[in-house]
């Protein structure tokens, strides 16, 4: 059983990935999680960049967006990146997007989450798994994603894996359908020797859109999460369906006033993860450990086909 920090029963945070969200949306969500009293953390695109955006969203770039954003932080949000923007970037681009970041919010980002669309993405798609899970994984999205991201590829134009590892402390990687990501991650943030460039893993729970989210965060899996004394990670997106150009999604705003009343801790994804690093400083993964983690989240992308 995790203690937790002030005699907290369990922990939750939020990585917001920036895909699709509005600064309206935006200020909207995040407005009501401040008076609720949660920080979270919020991923962000340095820059936008000069070529055909795969996806839309506010990024740095706008200053208005950006001074948002810069508000947020010193409300107590942590400000993640989410690669350098809204299309694949080469090296030279991702490093304008981290200095631009660092420019912007004092230092590198503690901690990112992989774009989809971005082929810089590092250990991404098939390289995200080994041996057989990779042969099965490439099978069931009929050869899709094999080979597709390079950040972890030295010599290719997209890798940067080396500055991931110089100024990345968390990257996102599997996500799963327990509310309690530490229960099914019981060892993040880990690291995985066979994927040296990331220098610390951790997993989420699965909140991609705002039905997958409330139905993650539903009364009887906050009952369980307290009672496990767990923490969890979600993963998901602001910009899809929390807010509808008039008003917050009713049952987010119901689920989430209730959780933010429990005796939970509430701090962005850095810190949290700080906290479990500091309680285990070598969790190096081993292959039967990282064996049940793939084989645990192929199943789960069968029934949810999201990250």
């Amino acid at each position: 059983m995790t203690l937790w920090p002030e005699g907290k029963h369990f922990a939750f945070t939020i990585f917001d990935d920036p895909d699709s969200q509005t600064l309206e949306a935006g200020r909207e969500v995040y407005s009501f999680l401040a008076d609720c009293g949660f920080r979270t953390t919020k991923g962000v695109w340095p820059v936008r960049g000069p070529r055909q955006p795969s996806d839309h969203g506010g990024t740095c770039a706008e200053p208005e967006y950006c001074a948002w954003v810069q508000g947020l932080q010193r409300q107590g949000f942590e400000i993640g990146f989410h690669n350098a923007t809204l299309h694949t970037s080469t090296r030279e681009e991702t490093i304008q997007a981290l200095e631009h970041f660092r420019q912007y919010f004092g230092s590198y980002p503690k901690t990112m989450a992989n774009h989809y669309f971005s082929a810089e993405g590092i250990y991404w798609g098939d390289a995200r798994l080994s041996g057989l899970q990779r042969w099965l994984y490439n099978v069931l999205t009929l050869g899709r994603n094999r080979n597709r991201f390079h950040g972890h590829v030295p010599g290719h134009p997209c890798f940067w894996g080396d500055l991931c590892q110089q100024h990345i402390r968390y990257v996102r990687n599997f996500v799963f359908g327990d509310l309690n990501t530490l229960s099914v991650c019981p060892k993040m943030p880990y690291h995985d020797p066979e994927r040296p460039y990331v220098n610390y893993w951790y997993a989420a729970a699965e909140g991609a859109n705002v039905a997958s989210f409330v139905e993650r965060l539903n009364e009887a899996a906050q009952e369980r999460l307290e009672e496990e004394r767990g923490a969890c990670i979600m993963y998901t997106h602001f910009g899809h369906g929390f807010w509808d150009g008039r008003q917050l999604h009713r049952r987010f705003r119901e689920l989430m006033t209730r959780l933010s009343r429990r005796n939970g801790w509430f701090v962005p994804v850095g810190t949290l993860l700080d906290y479990l690093l500091a309680r285990n400083p070598n969790p190096v993964l081993t292959p039967a450990e990282r064996r049940q983690l793939e084989r645990r989240w192929l199943i789960h992308k069968v029934r949810f086909g999201t990250a």
